[in-house]
């Protein structure tokens, strides 16, 4: 979850909309990662590290579809939504919801867990940060595929192409390590 100060510069400076058509997201250069992202690295770096031998696409199928499907709606089903600062009492901290309870990121971390474990590569799954259609700070894991960029999120049990989420896109880690900007681009469809 991002400050509120950091939302609002993060909004203000994405004011003019810019629409999305491919189904694949192209950083517009480097990005810093969020703090309590650098923070879970430091505190679990086997969670972090990436293998550059791992694909960094996986092969769209209706059988990887259902797969990451199933790990959405079974996190966002077992997962009761706490804001950090209810359970640890800072604004913003990334962990896995192991009491059965945390925020956005901390399902994205749990289903980016659950898919690495089923054989889908780590380098395909991508922490990202968002402002949701109501300009707040969110986070959601993005699947790499060859059909496109699709996203897991606890606002949705369904995973959608980037492009029908109404979210605006911020940054994201990189398939080679790091984070990369998205530039604010803005998704142009929202479905429920």
């Amino acid at each position: 979850m991002l400050t509120r100060l950091a939302a609002a510069i993060l909004a203000a400076s994405f004011a003019v909309p810019v629409w999305a058509s491919s189904p694949f997201l192209q950083p517009t250069g480097p990005a810093e990662p969020t703090r309590a992202g650098a923070e879970w690295c430091q505190r679990t770096p086997e969670d972090c590290r990436l293998d550059p031998a791992e694909p960094a696409i996986v092969t769209a199928s209706p059988a990887m579809t259902d797969k990451i499907e199933s790990v959405n709606l079974f996190v966002n089903r077992i997962v009761r939504m706490v804001p950090d600062q209810d359970q640890w009492g800072v604004e913003d901290r990334w962990d896995l919801p192991r009491n059965g309870q945390g925020d956005c990121e901390d399902l994205a971390l749990l289903k980016r867990q659950l898919l690495v474990e089923i054989g889908l590569p780590r380098r395909a799954l991508l922490m990202t940060v968002v402002f949701d259609e109501q300009g707040g700070g969110h986070a959601v894991l993005m699947v790499r595929t060859s059909a496109g960029d699709m996203i897991l999120d606890n606002l949705r049990n369904r995973a959608l192409p980037w492009t029908r989420t109404g979210y605006r896109f911020v940054k994201r880690e990189s398939e080679n390590g790091g984070w990369v900007s998205l530039g604010g681009l803005l998704a142009n469809a929202s479905t429920p």
